[in-house]
């Protein structure tokens, strides 16, 4: 009981990205900026498709999920590193470190399906035009997003109950600039033998699976595109896959950088620039990504935005 107690008031030190003095307002600055031009940029994919019966499709709903995950996801983690630097103190508390853990687990694992979700709506897009409408239809969209969210949510859930089970009393000093669930295993006094092998199993299945997913419908749509006669066939069928293989490479490249590579070949500062990526640069880019590259969101968007100037 005195060790339950113990952990539950337990603070825990978020190193940050840089202790220097100095850079702190440059880091503030910054960091300030790209989260309001995510957050900005993503709100208005989420209006624009809402606003605009001609992109109620299965493909712009699965983006719009994916903006709204955006937000979800560097709004765990910014705000509160930028309260960390404005006030100097990088303290967060035992409950504060679970809920970060919790909904930051929950809009990663969310992108990741979503990103899959998108890849199969490609597939049967491209492989069975005329049966588009019929197998992509409101109850199978609805099926695919709802157990998206039930599986990512009962995924992030799963982890975090496991992390209240095991005691803190050493260390609390997490080299990161927020609670990710590596780092904070390692700082654990009591066995993490059911986290590691829960974080080994069950997280690399439903990691894995949908980068499966997104790399067997691409393999299916090289095929049924190189099928197609005419050059004008091929550069349009390849043309709707660009911007959503343009998000999946900078997701999964970024997320490969900071969970696969060996420790040792990293240092600490190079493993930070990496989560930087993956958790801000990444959905900061993805508003731009599907705006400059897609000429009905281009036409929406500025459709919008010339309403909301009048």
């Amino acid at each position: 009981m005195d060790r339950r107690n113990q952990t539950s008031t337990y603070e825990f030190l978020l190193m940050g990205l840089s202790e220097r003095p100095e850079q702190q307002p440059l880091l503030f600055g910054l960091f300030l900026a790209m989260y309001l031009m995510t957050v900005l940029g993503n709100l208005l994919i989420v209006l624009a498709i809402s606003s605009d019966v001609h992109l109620h499709t299965p493909m712009y709903l699965f983006l719009a999920n994916l903006s709204f995950s955006d937000i979800g996801f560097i709004s765990t983690v910014i705000p509160k590193m930028l309260d960390d630097i404005g006030s100097g103190s990088k303290l967060i508390s035992y409950g504060g470190c679970l809920t970060q853990l919790y909904f930051f687990g929950l809009f990663a694992d969310l992108d990741n399906f979503l990103l899959a979700v998108m890849a199969l709506d490609r597939y049967v897009a491209i492989s069975q035009p005329l049966h588009y409408t019929m197998t992509m239809n409101y109850q199978c969209c609805a099926l695919l997003l709802a157990g998206s969210w039930v599986v990512t949510t009962i995924h992030a859930l799963v982890h975090t109950l496991l992390v209240t089970r095991l005691s803190f009393c050493g260390s609390n000093v997490i080299p990161h600039f927020f609670c990710d669930l590596v780092p904070l295993l390692k700082l654990a006094c009591s066995s993490t033998y059911i986290n590691d092998l829960v974080l080994m199993l069950v997280a690399g299945t439903l990691l894995i699976g949908p980068f499966v997913c997104i790399l067997t419908s691409y393999f299916y749509i090289a095929l049924a595109v190189l099928r197609i006669d005419s050059p004008e066939g091929k550069q349009k069928a390849f043309s709707s896959c660009t911007s959503h293989l343009s998000v999946v490479s900078l997701f999964y490249s970024t997320a490969i950088g900071v969970y696969l590579c060996p420790p040792s070949s990293l240092s600490s500062g190079k493993d930070r620039v990496f989560s930087v990526m993956y958790t801000v640069v990444t959905p900061m880019l993805n508003p731009f990504i599907y705006s400059l590259r897609n000429r009905d969101m281009k036409g929406t968007l500025r459709t919008l935005l010339r309403r909301k100037t009048l």
